[in-house]
């Protein structure tokens, strides 16, 4: 496979991120030795990172202004997002997604879990744009297209009445159940918790209570921090309470979601994590990096793994005289400037 080989660098190595001077070796796909090295060229080798939620046919109308409520915005069937891609043509739609799939996975990013609107021809569509591409897309279905999709991304159990007949159907074919909840307020994270999703998407105004029961239901939660504040839901680092999450025990997933407000960047949402919301580089780039074991295959760097990850050459920038690798990954990487190679296992 292509990605066989050599990579020597300062390594982020397994799920503590332990800085390490390593010789990384990479045959059949996966990491079959790590050592340790003396001296290795100015390159970091970072795990991949996975976008635990995008709405990445969104991209049709980029950069529109976001105008008015949620509802009026992005909820179905009749908000502006929902127009706009009703109007938009199949081929354009396609041609957009496979734009947005290739710069994330330019930038790092090797797998993605998209909410994918417009039915079975909306999921055919994601299907062509990604095919052939070396990243995992978890494509989960609406109206219908959850029957030929991985599973379902439901708006809010307030938009779908049969929310949990819906999701009932969806496990016993063995697909997986993604809600909406909480993104304008705590009103329908009870319902979004009584159905057992494997996936709570935003959370970004559960209680204290809602927080707990998630976190001893084991459901992770798929923040979305830059699309909150861009959506006007939130304003200051209070909501999502991410810390508070972490307190109690949620599983932390870091996602980017409508493609139309928000570019879909994990490095442009770790820094926004960690200086808006004071989130350790830590717990940020693992929320980064852990939707992988959930929904894929494990991308921390450790032995037996599949090979997943990226060389960072810091040689060109000012980032070679980074005394915190982490923490300089977190607040002050960008894919599209300093990644200069992705080793991945899926890549032929």
């Amino acid at each position: 496979m292509a990605c066989d080989g050599l990579y020597e660098g300062r390594a982020l190595i397994g799920e503590d991120f332990e800085e390490r001077r390593v010789c990384i070796e990479v045959t059949g796909g996966r990491i079959t030795a790590i050592e340790e090295v003396r001296q290795t060229p100015e390159h970091w080798i970072v795990p991949a990172l996975y976008n635990a939620h995008t709405h990445i046919g969104d991209i049709v109308a980029m950069d529109v202004a976001a105008e008015g409520s949620l509802t009026d915005l992005v909820t179905p069937p009749d908000g502006l997002k929902h127009r706009i891609l009703a109007a938009t043509r199949r081929q354009a739609l396609t041609v957009a997604m496979r734009c947005a799939i290739v710069e994330m996975a330019a930038a790092g990013i090797q797998g993605c879990a998209d909410f994918r609107e417009g039915g079975p021809e909306g999921v055919q569509a994601l299907r062509d744009a990604a095919d052939g591409l070396p990243i995992a897309v978890l494509c989960l279905g609406r109206d219908g297209g959850e029957r030929y999709a991985d599973g379902v991304g439901i708006s809010s159990v307030r938009d779908v009445p049969d929310a949990a007949a819906v999701a009932d159907v969806v496990r016993s074919g063995g697909g997986l159940v993604a809600v909406h909840a909480g993104e304008r307020d705590s009103l329908d994270v009870d319902g979004a918790i009584a159905i057992e999703p494997d996936l709570i998407v935003h959370a970004t105004h559960a209680t204290d209570g809602q927080l707990r029961r998630i976190a001893d239901l084991g459901i992770p939660i798929a923040i979305c921090p830059r699309s909150n504040w861009t959506l006007g839901v939130a304003s200051t680092g209070e909501n999502p309470p991410v810390a508070r999450m972490l307190d109690l025990g949620c599983i932390v997933l870091l996602g980017t979601d409508n493609g139309m407000f928000v570019a879909p960047d994990l490095f442009r949402e770790m820094a926004f994590l960690h200086q808006c919301y004071r989130i350790e580089p830590r717990d940020t780039l693992d929320a980064a990096v852990r939707a992988s074991t959930l929904f894929a295959e494990p991308f921390f760097i450790e032995e037996g793994n599949s090979a997943h990850f990226m060389v960072i050459d810091a040689s060109r920038s000012s980032i070679r005289f980074s005394k915190n690798l982490l923490s300089t990954v977190v607040r002050r990487v960008g894919g599209d400037r300093h990644v200069k190679s992705v080793i991945n296992a899926w890549r032929e």
